[in-house]
């Protein structure tokens, strides 16, 4: 371990103490060293004063990041991402299959089984593309408020309960299309910031935009026959309905 020097020394010019770590006696102008002594645990070498630290950088931020924070990719809406591509491909299966064949036509008679499979198939292109962006909008955003579970949950509730429903209460049943799960969806995400504005709150929400996407959903059925007015309703009210405890978690 290097021993430190002394704190003063003597100008052999002119005889006066002077601080050791100078380099010209401050009196006589006399060179007493070379160069300052090293400082322990310091790493001066020649320089006068020790370096700044450099302050720590971040790498460049990418899609969806707020500087400090890097986004966790297990918080992907993933059963969202699952249901709108099962439902893209339903469309496109549609070249193949037929509303007799997938949906709910008449009375099931027993044909439980198409009410699980009507809400992943579409015919109007319109429709399709009004439900999925619907679902992949307000699922994903229930997703990452409640997690994967209570999306699906929800889709089949609202989804395949409206379809039920449907098949149930009309004289002659025609059901196809998720237009149950997007409404239910919708109404539940929409329940919190209706609540914080009804407490007199600012809600960080466009319900506006939304109130547009459900009208657009509900006026479905003048475009796309087989988009069942019963489904869409029931599954507005089932959303709203398991809404509220979601709001309260």
């Amino acid at each position: 371990m290097p021993q430190a020097p002394d704190l003063f020394v003597v100008c052999k010019n002119c005889g006066s103490e002077v601080s050791s770590y100078v380099t010209e006696c401050p009196y006589c102008g006399t060179r007493l060293r070379k160069r300052a002594p090293k400082l322990e645990g310091t790493d001066l070498g020649d320089r006068r004063r020790p370096a700044k630290p450099r302050a720590p950088r971040l790498g460049k931020l990418r899609a969806g990041e707020i500087p400090g924070i890097r986004p966790d990719a297990s918080h992907r809406p993933i059963a969202t991402i699952v249901l709108t591509v099962a439902c893209a491909l339903g469309t496109i299966a549609m070249a193949v299959f037929s509303v007799l064949d997938v949906g709910v036509v008449g009375k099931l008679d027993g044909d439980w089984w198409r009410v699980a499979t009507a809400p992943f198939f579409f015919q109007n292109l319109w429709y399709a593309v009004a439900v999925i962006v619907a679902v992949a909008l307000f699922g994903g955003l229930l997703e990452q408020r409640h997690g994967p579970v209570v999306v699906v949950l929800l889709f089949c509730l609202c989804g395949m309960g409206g379809i039920a429903a449907a098949a149930l209460l009309e004289t002659v049943p025609l059901a196809l299309g998720a237009n149950g799960a997007a409404l239910g969806l919708l109404a539940a995400w929409a329940v919190r910031p209706t609540l914080e504005l009804r407490r007199g709150g600012e809600p960080d929400a466009d319900l506006i935009g939304a109130g547009v996407i459900a009208l657009v959903i509900l006026l479905m059925p003048l475009v796309a026959t087989e988009a069942s007015p019963t489904a869409g309703a029931v599954g507005l009210v089932l959303g709203l309905l398991a809404g509220v405890p979601l709001a309260r978690r």
